[in-house]
């Protein structure tokens, strides 16, 4: 099993919102960009790396 310092480490790099609709998400940057991937719904912004999400 996964210490806690190590699943800590994990939560923080990989900090991704999880909501129900992306429709406000979208708007709070410019360069948000909605994609589908593997079934999800994600958002997501190159230039500013922590305006991400999915959906779900």
């Amino acid at each position: 099993m996964f210490s806690r310092r190590s699943r800590r480490r994990d939560m923080r790099r990989r900090a991704m919102k999880v909501r129900n609709s992306l429709r406000s998400l979208k708007n709070r940057h410019r360069d948000c960009r909605v994609v589908r991937r593997k079934g999800r719904v994600y958002v997501i912004n190159k230039t500013q790396r922590r305006f991400k999400a999915r959906q779900g």
